[in-house]
């Protein structure tokens, strides 16, 4: 007796291949940087956020508070960026969406950028005396602390300015936020941005 043997063939539709473009896009260099769901909403207190996509990005979050007689508080940022090799991106961006952040109560300072050689700095000095403020931080304190950076070196050789970029804040995001709000969000290359506060309270003595 003869054994029979059945051959099933099963068809499956096949993708159509990928166009020259598409291949070209999926080996790009991307950046994206993203805020978003309820990260850190109805957080309280000092919060202090560095999200960063890309290479050679500088980012710092800083703050001081002095309480006393004589009362002193000053932060000195420095930032220098030499030598940057890095490729640049085809497309870059940066977002903070979603619930993020919503409800939330305190010093809120944000670094998000998505690129190359981005220097981002927040700064935040609170001087409460009770017998008059003896020294207070210069008004230009804090362009002095980028005297030794170079915009020039900061940008990678060939970049151009035609790669698609955004920097953006949906409006869900950031709703109820209350007290000291600094955001730098930057999608692009070689930028400097900064945020400062000071606040120098004299009570009268007791």
């Amino acid at each position: 007796m003869r054994s029979r043997r059945l051959l099933l063939l099963i068809l499956l539709p096949c993708a159509a291949p990928a166009s020259a473009d598409d291949y070209t896009a999926m080996l790009q260099y991307l950046t994206h940087s993203s805020l978003d769901g309820n990260a850190l909403a109805g957080a309280h207190g000092a919060i202090a956020v560095n999200l960063a996509a890309g290479d050679a990005n500088l980012q710092t979050n800083l703050g001081a508070i002095a309480v006393g007689d004589r009362a002193v508080a000053i932060v000195l940022p420095a930032q220098q960026i030499d030598r940057l090799t890095a490729t640049h991106p085809g497309a870059m961006s940066a977002r903070i969406a979603g619930n993020a952040l919503n409800g939330a109560r305190g010093i809120v300072s944000i670094n998000q950028v998505s690129g190359i050689a981005n220097r981002q700095v927040n700064a935040v000095t609170m001087q409460l005396s009770q017998q008059g403020i003896h020294e207070e931080a210069a008004d230009d304190w804090f362009a002095a602390s980028f005297a030794n950076t170079d915009a020039s070196r900061a940008r990678p050789a060939g970049a151009s300015s035609r790669e698609p970029r955004s920097a953006t804040v949906s409006s869900s995001a950031l709703r109820g936020l209350e007290g000291v709000v600094q955001i730098n969000q930057v999608a692009g290359m070689g930028n400097l941005t900064s945020n400062q506060m000071v606040l120098n309270v004299e009570t009268p003595p007791h």
